[in-house]
């Protein structure tokens, strides 16, 4: 893989990463404080919800490891 291509791949693992934290936190907060409360779910949808973004921001952690090592490489 040639220098370029793989500043672009990087860029682009970047981009993603910034997208799912940001989507997951903005899904998390709409379901916690808006369509939660207006069904009157109880607490233990609540509880998934937080689960649920626990889940992506692990995902995100990964990447971003992953991220880091892709960076490691391209200096070499």
């Amino acid at each position: 893989m040639d220098r370029d291509a793989q500043e672009r791949a990087i860029a682009a693992k970047g981009r993603h990463i910034a997208l799912v934290i940001a989507g997951t936190m903005v899904v998390w907060l709409v379901l916690s404080l808006f369509i939660g409360p207006a069904l009157g779910l109880p607490g233990r949808y609540a509880l998934l919800f937080d689960f649920a973004a626990l889940a992506g921001m692990i995902y995100a952690v990964v990447n971003i490891f992953q991220l880091w090592r892709m960076r490691q490489d391209a200096q070499r």
